[in-house]
């Protein structure tokens, strides 16, 4: 079995999409993989796909962008060249370049192809190239959830009987090897810590693994710290800032938060580390309390599902791929109530009365591979059977003649 994946950027694929993930147990099952994106030939994950024996094709495919037209001709030529069973398409752009590029080939010649929904797309004509799929995988319950009461309204509108794909619900998942539970940070990474960021030391870290935004709830942040600073002086918040961003709207809520802090008197009490440090794994494992507190319902929630894995709680809204998550792994953090009042509860409770999630056998990143590869072969395997109800529909009318 040969399987291609299209992809605009392979910058999130390492937690979210599993790219790697995907190819190495396909290398060991004795399959070829090919991944075409837009990350240079030093990338550190194009370099384990190489590793590997990945083929890797550079092909810059940029979200909702008219260049990315340029490539549909280069993309036809490498599945000619290369003739994959399987077109696995992780993003919108890519799926119309993939649209396009597969459009003139004869029905025989044309690969299955797999799409992935990672959020809460509008079904518009921007989305629509991801229904030209045999099978369409949902990243998390409350994305499958979402796209088929999405697809329901559809049919309803314009009396459509039935799609011409299918959906399965493949939630992601995370290498325990990489995030072991009650894993414990090391003095060195401590002292570290402490030496670059002294105001935490002896502090009840509260890790807000999110960059300051309009719709990333940093709000609440205010009111658990305005709200629990008197029954715990030493509360610290820890946020991962999105330094990387350039858009205004980000950086106006960011000073805008910034000075709010400062006008309170609680500037003392936040620490900004940078977004997506590399050691994120010692934060989230060190931290005493994991925050999920998105005002937009998540759509897949990989730092709770790495903190959990790690032993740390997580406390969070009842609402999106949070409350997935808390109500399968841990629903001791679950908040249903959206209010102030139900949310510093939790923590404090947390706080008082150290809780650790027991040890979870879910969202595990050998399950998602299994089930990847699963539909990856059904396919292939379906293929294959109409290929010889063919041949032999052929053989019985030479035969007649």
């Amino acid at each position: 079995m040969k399987v291609m994946h299209l992809s605009s950027s392979l910058k999130h694929d390492e937690a979210e999409r599993g790219i790697y993930a995907i190819t190495h147990a396909l290398a060991k099952a004795g399959h070829r993989s090919i991944v075409i994106g837009a990350a240079s030939f030093d990338d550190e994950l194009v370099t384990r796909l190489l590793r590997d024996d990945t083929l890797y094709y550079r092909l810059p495919m940029p979200k909702k962008s008219w260049w990315s037209l340029r490539q549909i001709f280069k993309l036809r030529k490498l599945i000619k060249q290369h003739c994959p069973d399987v077109v696995h398409v992780h993003s919108r752009t890519p799926a119309w370049i993939l649209h396009w590029a597969t459009r003139p080939l004869p029905a025989d010649k044309k690969p299955k192809i797999v799409a992935t929904m990672y959020g809460f797309y509008p079904l518009n004509h921007y989305s629509k190239a991801l229904f030209f799929s045999d099978v369409i995988i949902t990243a998390s319950r409350s994305i499958d959830k979402y796209l088929k009461e999405k697809l329901a309204q559809k049919k309803e509108e314009h009396n459509i009987q039935k799609f011409p794909f299918h959906t399965v619900c493949i939630r992601r998942g995370i290498d325990p090897k990489k995030y072991p539970y009650r894993h414990h940070s090391s003095v060195y990474w401590l002292h570290n810590v402490f030496a670059q960021y002294p105001e935490l030391e002896h502090k009840k870290w509260l890790i807000f693994p999110t960059p300051i935004g309009t719709q990333y709830g940093q709000e609440w942040l205010i009111d658990i710290l305005g709200n629990l600073q008197i029954k715990f002086p030493n509360i610290h918040v820890i946020i991962t800032e999105d330094t990387e961003h350039n858009l205004t709207d980000q950086d106006v809520a960011q000073e805008e938060f910034t000075q709010r802090l400062y006008a309170l008197g609680l500037s003392d009490k936040v620490t900004f580390i940078g977004r997506n440090p590399p050691d994120l794994k010692e934060w989230l494992s060190s931290a005493n309390v994991v925050l999920a507190l998105a005002e937009r319902p998540e759509s897949i929630g990989i730092t709770a599902i790495q903190a959990i894995h790690l032993g740390t709680p997580v406390v969070g809204w009842a609402k999106g791929a949070f409350a997935d998550i808390l109500t399968a792994i841990y629903p001791q953090g679950l908040v249903k109530e959206q209010t102030a009042f139900a949310l510093c509860r939790a923590i404090k409770s947390h706080l008082q009365n150290p809780l650790r999630p027991a040890m979870p056998h879910e969202y595990l990143i050998e399950q998602m591979v299994a089930s990847t590869l699963a539909v990856y072969q059904s396919l292939v395997s379906n293929c294959k059977l109409v290929d010889k109800d063919r041949h032999d529909n052929l053989v019985c009318i030479k035969n007649k003649h």
